[in-house]
């Protein structure tokens, strides 16, 4: 079985946080400087949420706050749903459409030690499914 400890092994291993005392808009220029769609947000120092271009949309844009005043922890999202290392790709695929998220972190220890996104499945699932099929055409072809 194919794990989230292999999916972050085909993928850049960076974390990115936000303290929850900052505004919205300076989480969105991070998202927007790094290209992902979701950050942790962390307060006094330990990892308390998430918070995603949707949480932005729903919970700023559509209830007119202004994203200067208003604070991460305001909008993000929590508790975190976390998987570990162990927890295979198809369970991941199975969380993320069941609780309508498109972001998983990973955590070891305790630690978040990297994050997951719905399109890092898709194409680690992808990626697998084409070797499996050439490694089947080339056995139907060796008969």
């Amino acid at each position: 079985m194919q794990t989230a400890s292999d999916l972050l092994g085909t993928k850049e291993q960076r974390v990115l946080a936000i303290d929850g005392g900052e505004s919205v808009l300076e989480a969105a220029r991070r998202m927007i400087e790094a290209n992902v769609g979701a950050m942790l947000v962390s307060v006094d120092g330990r990892i308390k949420g998430i918070v995603t271009e949707r949480d932005y949309l729903r919970r700023v844009v559509l209830e007119g706050r202004g994203d200067r005043e208003t604070a991460v922890s305001e909008i993000m999202t929590s508790p975190l749903i976390v998987v570990g290392l162990d927890t295979t790709v198809d369970e991941c695929m199975s969380l993320m459409t069941s609780q309508r998220i498109r972001h998983l972190p990973v955590a070891e220890a305790g630690e978040v030690i990297g994050m997951i996104s719905i399109g890092d499945v898709v194409k680690f699932t992808s990626t697998q499914q084409t070797v499996q099929i050439q490694y089947l055409t080339d056995y139907i072809n060796a008969r």
